[in-house]
């Protein structure tokens, strides 16, 4: 099987834009893009554990609804978040309201916070666990060693809803991997991008 579509410029996408049309727009501007965002990168990795079960269309079609919830994914803001918010998030409709993940979103905030405080920046942490290229082909795989061993660090901080294949899914979108389709036009632009990023320390 062909590992790309044609965009609407007729060049080649990775197949999986074909799922939705909403799709392409995400894939040409936001996925594997890098990304040190203590924000942006804190709403992805919550955004993942609400997919898990469910399609990424969903969670992006909610995505606006989402940021309106969580206070834009503050994790200072919502680490402040108690039982009264739990209950204005379960009778939110717009969301995925899923008790345990949004508790996990909570406390996963709370967990931010110290991290932050002791790393420097979320992004300073999480950039540490950039794989190596072992060879693999792009989107072969569900989880590497690098989303294991970022899964289990996490976990071991506290941190829930955070699996191998989350992680991966999170890394692969905020480009601490590059896994566009070989043939995609937009692995090269990913490459340069991630080329001139100066890593947080």
């Amino acid at each position: 099987m062909n590992a790309t579509v044609p965009g609407r410029d007729g060049r080649p996408r990775c197949r999986w834009c074909a799922a939705a049309p909403e799709f392409f727009d995400y894939h040409d501007r936001e996925w594997g893009f890098p990304v040190v965002d203590d924000i942006r990168l804190f709403e992805k990795l919550c955004l993942e554990s609400f997919q898990s079960g469910l399609s990424w269309r969903t969670i992006l079609a909610k995505r606006e609804n989402f940021r309106a919830a969580f206070a834009g994914f503050d994790f200072r803001k919502v680490a402040r978040f108690d039982e009264r918010d739990v209950t204005r998030l379960l009778a939110d409709s717009g969301i995925v309201r899923h008790r345990g993940k949004i508790e996990a979103v909570i406390n996963n905030a709370r967990r931010a916070c110290e991290l932050a405080d002791a790393e420097g920046s979320l992004a300073a942490f999480l950039w540490r666990f950039e794989p190596t290229n072992d060879g693999a082909r792009p989107q072969s795989r569900s989880t590497s060693p690098a989303s294991e061993a970022l899964s289990k660090e996490l976990r071991k901080r506290g941190w829930k809803f955070v699996g191998p294949t989350t992680v991966y899914a999170f890394m692969q979108a905020m480009g601490l991997v590059n896994d566009h389709a070989e043939e995609c036009v937009m692995r090269n632009e990913v490459e340069r991008a991630r080329a001139a990023l100066s890593l947080p320390r």
